[in-house]
């Protein structure tokens, strides 16, 4: 599919200048769609570059990311789908800048396209004068996404921190359970995270390599220039917050693996008391369950209750003997 946009009346809108005389020519903006040949050729003819595939735009490669050709540039950044879940898809969005035109070549639908066309399309002082300030536009609504992402994902790890540290269940096998689905919705945070730093990281170089270019061609106005730190300082300050909540997931990982260990050390520890207590009676009755000829107290008269009260005392005492030095 491929969008046409033009500029037109401090807003974009999609009329042609063949159908509006005031329209410019030339279209400030290429929204290529899961692209089929025949647009991406419309385009390369138009514009005199040529659009990368996607198997070239999924290289992590550096310079298969970030290069001019043709007197363009091409600058490709790992968006995500699928923020409102647990699971959001990684794919390749690539930004092409040729004079005042912007090409944009994606194989998904990011929700921050939609919002900021539609903000572009009705509302006026959207900057998309040109390509470069639809760019800009572009990247500070994904990184708005983003933000509000890590916000939500903040206050969901902070939900499972009060489980971990706050439960109320008194049933071990039922907290262990627990426990146990407390570290899968860990896992499927810390994925989350390292999808949005990977998404963050692409954004942070894209910015820093077109702010660091210089072509006689390309002279940026102050309020891009500002629009270009800003968003550097942006994708930095949400990276910090990133590892923030990457510090926490893995403390929350270690918090919840040792209440496992300590649940599951107390159930060995309740066994190795009871064995410990049922020694010694276990002692007294094989001795006294030995076939010897010769045993005293088998002829005694009160040998039984002797022998039963001997194994309760044997029991106890081992008993009180860990209770008074806190072992229980």
């Amino acid at each position: 599919m491929l969008r046409t946009y033009w500029h037109h009346a401090d807003h974009l809108a999609v009329i042609p200048s063949d159908l509006n005389p005031e329209a410019p020519s030339i279209p400030v903006w290429h929204d290529l769609i899961n692209p089929t040949p025949e647009e991406d050729r419309s385009v390369e003819h138009q514009l005199g570059i040529s659009i990368p595939t996607r198997e070239e735009m999924e290289d992590i490669e550096l310079s298969a990311r970030l290069y001019q050709e043709s007197g363009a540039e091409f600058m490709t950044m790992t968006a995500l789908t699928g923020l409102d879940g647990d699971e959001p898809v990684k794919t390749p969005v690539t930004f092409i800048l040729k004079g005042s035109s912007l090409v944009t070549v994606r194989y998904a639908e990011p929700k921050p396209f939609d919002i900021f066309v539609s903000r572009a399309q009705r509302a006026s002082g959207v900057p998309c004068a040109n390509g470069e300030m639809l760019m800009t536009g572009l990247i500070e609504a994904l990184i708005d996404r983003l933000a509000d992402a890590l916000e939500r994902l903040g206050n969901e790890i902070d939900g499972i921190s009060r489980e971990v540290f706050r439960s109320k269940v008194s049933n071990v096998t039922k907290k262990t359970r627990d426990l146990h689905s407390i570290i899968e919705r860990i896992g499927q945070k810390a994925d989350f995270l390292t999808a949005t730093r990977e998404s963050l990281v692409s954004i942070s170089r894209l910015v820093a390599y077109h702010a660091a270019l210089e072509s006689p061609e390309r002279k940026p106005t102050k309020e891009i220039r500002q629009r270009i730190k800003l968003l550097q300082r942006d994708a930095v300050s949400l990276g910090d917050h990133a590892n923030f909540l990457s510090g926490k997931i893995n403390f929350l990982l270690d918090a919840t693996l040792g209440l496992i260990n300590l649940e599951q050390n107390q159930i060995i520890k309740i066994f190795s008391v009871a064995a410990v207590v049922f020694l010694p009676p276990t002692l007294v009755a094989s001795i006294y369950g030995m076939n010897f000829d010769f045993m005293p107290e088998l002829k005694w008269y009160v040998g039984y209750p002797f022998a039963i009260v001997l194994m309760v005392l044997s029991a106890v005492m081992p008993y009180l003997y860990f209770k008074r030095r806190g072992w229980l």
